[in-house]
């Protein structure tokens, strides 16, 4: 989820009115006052997607929100499949769990390469280029004769799924205004969470009533549905927007220090490679709240491989009541949104109005938004120590999988605040290098964690391996709670421009 460049030049409201674009003519309104070839024609120009009517706005959400759903769903899906993997391709469990995991390390890399893309040429392409190509080669995933094919073949369809998970963010960001963005966020990162937790209760089914090859096939029947959405979607992206205007007006392209669009790309490409491990080893506040957010995630991933071990050995289920037990990684989820919504209303709302009274227009210290990670922190460490200690053939299976409902609440209560705190922070494109960053991290600790999990359920036994998960989340736990006290110091030391309030 990294790009949201021009989120802070959307909300830039000139002081000019609006000039019928029938109006113009030789690149000067009828006043003859000249053009702004960067700008927008005024605070209620209709080009500017801010000001489309709510209808239009609410449903540019859906694309990004369906996209992110169908690529990370790819990830989990096949994680039933893989003790079938396992004997069909002969090979040992962790290499039969390496599709997964090159799916998974390609979710990291996707969003780096789209960000320049959606900088050059606009949001909307990259939707319409990106998911039928992921498509295709999810469609060669399920022909793989080898474990090797089958790997290439994940990584490259995760690699080209995953631009929405980038861009996504900066598409609500162009439609919402800050104040406003935080109920479209949620639910918009609601889904690419919904993805893996759904994910393993699919391809449970779809791997015993039809074979592992559905897994994959299964997954583009939901990157058809999120196409059909994506075509009736519109470019939001200001840049692109207003390129397209000038062009339409005569107006000769602003200045710019690039020969042409690819040295353009290089450029960009050079920044989003560089920037993003630049600000993980030398911001703190992105170095820690990326560490936290991705260890969260990595536990998320390990249940891929966990739940199926314990669940099947502790209490005989089979494939598909494996898979059932994720539902309730989907409630925990669910409940995070409501918990996100309160707190923008009953503790983030307040202020903005309180600083627009002030004259400080609606700008407010990020470290509000802090609220549901506070909150969803203690959800992490009580779910998995009361997973550690129920999973036992004492206890009813109902028990170790309602656990998992505060460990994925908190999980997500965590993951969105931390999201909305660092866009708020770092602003449009060194907000979405932020991102980039945390996608990086969590992305890469998502893909190894599983690799090592039987292993170590099997060597500490069921309740140390996890209790070993929970004290650690214990220990991070003060991340967000000293942020929230010192952010604004540390915030004030940045290297970066940050927002000052």
């Amino acid at each position: 989820m990294s790009s949201t460049g021009g989120s802070r030049d959307v909300e830039k409201e000139p002081s000019s009115t609006l000039d019928d674009p029938e109006k113009f003519e030789n690149g000067t309104r009828a006043s003859s006052l000249p053009v702004d070839p960067t700008d927008w024609n005024g605070a209620d120009d209709p080009l500017n997607p801010l000001n489309w009517p709510a209808w239009k706005r609410n449903f540019h959400v859906v694309p990004p929100a369906l996209i992110s759903f169908s690529c990370t769903l790819g990830s989990s899906i096949y994680s039933p499949a893989f003790p079938v993997i396992q004997h069909d391709f002969h090979v040992g469990p962790t290499v039969a769990l390496l599709p997964l995991s090159f799916y998974v390390l390609a979710l990291g890399f996707g969003p780096l390469l789209a960000a320049p893309m959606s900088e050059t040429y606009g949001r909307h392409v990259v939707y319409l280029v990106s998911t039928p190509v992921g498509a295709l080669f999810t469609l060669g995933a399920g022909f793989s004769q080898n474990i090797w094919t089958l790997c290439i073949l994940r990584f490259f369809a995760g690699l080209t799924f995953s631009p929405s998970l980038a861009i996504g963010a900066g598409s609500i960001a162009d439609v919402n205004k800050a104040e406003h963005r935080a109920a479209p966020s949620t639910l918009y990162i609601l889904s690419p969470f919904l993805g893996p937790a759904l994910g393993p209760v699919i391809g449970s089914f779809v791997t015993v009533r039809k074979n592992w090859r559905w897994t994959q096939w299964t997954i583009i029947f939901f990157a058809i549905l999120s196409m059909i959405v994506t075509v009736f979607a519109e470019e939001t992206y200001k840049k692109t927007l207003i390129q397209r205007r000038n062009k339409k007006l005569g107006l000769p392209p602003p200045p710019t220090p690039f020969a042409s669009s690819a040295a353009k790309i290089k450029f960009l490409l050079t920044v989003t490679l560089t920037r993003p491990l630049h600000m993980l080893f030398t911001e703190p506040i992105v170095g820690f709240l990326s560490l936290y957010v991705a260890f969260n995630f990595s536990i998320l991933f390990s249940f891929f491989a966990a739940f199926p071990y314990v669940f099947e050995s502790v209490y005989g289920f089979d494939t598909e009541q494996s898979g059932l037990v994720f539902l309730a990684i989907g409630v925990g989820c669910s409940l995070a949104v409501p918990t996100v919504l309160i707190c923008d209303r009953l503790l983030y709302q307040p202020r903005v109005r309180i600083s627009h009274e002030e004259g400080r227009k609606g700008i407010v210290p990020p470290e509000h938004r802090l609220y549901p990670a506070m909150m969803g922190s203690f959800g992490l460490p009580i779910g998995l120590f009361w997973f550690a200690w129920t999973a036992r053939s004492g206890v009813s299976w109902a028990s170790p999988v309602v656990s998992a409902v505060p460990f994925a609440w908190g999980n997500l209560s965590i993951f969105v605040a931390t999201a909305m705190y660092l866009m708020d922070t770092y602003q449009a494109l060194t907000g979405a290098s932020a991102m980039a960053a945390n996608g990086l991290l969590r992305y890469a600790f998502g893909a190894a964690f599983p690799l090592f999990t039987l292993q170590m359920y099997e060597r500490l036994g069921i309740n140390w391996a996890t209790s070993l998960l929970a004290f650690v989340t214990v220990a991070l736990m003060p991340i967000p709670w000293v942020i929230f006290k010192f952010g604004h110091f540390i915030r004030g030391r940045s290297q970066y421009d940050t927002l000052k309030a």
